[in-house]
């Protein structure tokens, strides 16, 4: 369901009220849906989808569930950080079980704010955390390495596929490379996650900027931008600020304050639709008169394993899915009408899912 975010950065950059008003835009849901639950590092927000309350409206459902998002708040580094500075090594367990890390960097002047480094520079501050990950994964792989070559001695074709792998990541990460840039075939991928590499997860770049340049950016924001297009990565520009405000505010009158700023929706809807871009995720939805669901899968997911994400017995006992684009499920009034006019198909075992199809699953017990 939805996906894992860390938030990273140095101190005085904005993480802290970016992650504060994602947390009160958590607990604003929690009357809402279910499964908002909030912890001191950890906030769960409801995944925006105007799809959704389409389909409950046609499908008559009694209660909406969208997927969800979690964001984990790390604690601010330092450069020094991977050798103990500031808060040292607290940060890693966090990160490593994230899906994406998001970057929040400063890019905004403000004399109030001390700059750790003492001036904004985000394309640095990029560098020095970055740099902290990749010295904690250099360290992590070397420690590793006479563990693995002494199993690939006895014939282990796991430490074996392993070792090969780490020798391949150890030349880049002594380069100042992360590990994300290393060359990994679909059949190495699940050896490679293994690793469980802090660089070499995919990396969302979010300039914070001040309230002005919310809508347009800023220069800054313009070089954090040109990064993450030369990287293939992603960015996003946001306000901390602004967002801290929208959390506050009533539901209703969001859109109207969001119109008056300039923006046609908040930087969290962004930054959600971001990481789905960075990570290849699409939607799928459920719906009937009890709920109508959203589902998180990878873009490519075969229907089988689209039904293992509900419930694995789905997936074992797959036999097929009746499926409905989104747009014939609404125009056409729901199952009923895009049966009779024959726009519901019976997709088998190699049906890739898209993004938006209602499905109904059919398996054995």
């Amino acid at each position: 369901m939805g996906f894992k975010c860390g938030i990273v950065g140095l101190p005085n950059v904005g993480k802290s009220t970016l992650f504060n008003a994602l947390t009160q835009t958590a607990a604003a849901q929690a009357a809402n849906y279910p499964f908002c639950t909030i912890e001191p590092n950890v906030g769960e927000v409801a995944v925006p989808d105007p799809r959704l309350d389409a389909l409950a409206e046609v499908g008559k459902s009694a209660q909406i569930i969208p997927t969800r998002l979690t964001f984990v708040d790390i604690a601010g580094l330092v450069r020094g950080a991977s050798k103990g500075e500031g808060l040292g090594n607290q940060f890693l367990a966090h990160i490593r079980e994230v899906d994406a890390i998001a970057y929040v960097l400063r890019c905004f002047e403000d004399d109030d704010v001390t700059h750790v480094e003492g001036r904004v520079d985000p394309l640095s501050d990029a560098d020095t955390v970055e740099t902290e990950l990749m010295i904690a994964d250099l360290e992590s792989l070397e420690k590793r390495v006479v563990a693995l070559e002494k199993r690939a001695r006895g014939n282990d074709k796991e430490a074996k596929e392993q070792l090969e792998l780490v020798n391949r990541v150890l030349p880049l990460l002594r380069d100042g490379k992360p590990a994300r840039l290393t060359k990994v075939s679909d059949e190495e991928r699940p050896a490679f996650d293994a690793l469980n590499l802090l660089t070499s997860k995919p990396v969302l770049y979010v300039a914070n900027v001040d309230e002005a340049s919310a809508s347009e950016g800023n220069a800054y924001s313009a070089k954090v931008e040109e990064r993450a297009k030369q990287e293939g990565a992603v960015a996003v520009v946001i306000s901390a600020k602004i967002e801290s405000e929208i959390a506050t505010l009533p539901p209703e009158e969001r859109a109207e304050y969001l119109d008056a700023l300039g923006l046609h929706e908040t930087g969290l809807d962004r930054l959600i639709n971001a990481g789905y871009r960075l990570l290849g995720l699409v939607t799928y939805f459920t719906v009937g008169p009890k709920e109508a669901r959203a589902w998180t899968i990878e873009r490519g997911t075969k229907a089988p394993q689209a039904a293992g994400v509900i419930h694995s017995d789905f997936e074992k006992g797959f036999i097929r899915s009746e499926t409905i684009a989104y747009a014939d499920y609404v125009a056409l009034k729901g199952e009923a009408g895009a049966k009779e006019a024959g726009r519901m198909r019976l997709e088998g075992k190699d049906y890739v899912v898209a993004d938006g199809d209602v499905l109904h699953f059919r398996f054995a017990n």
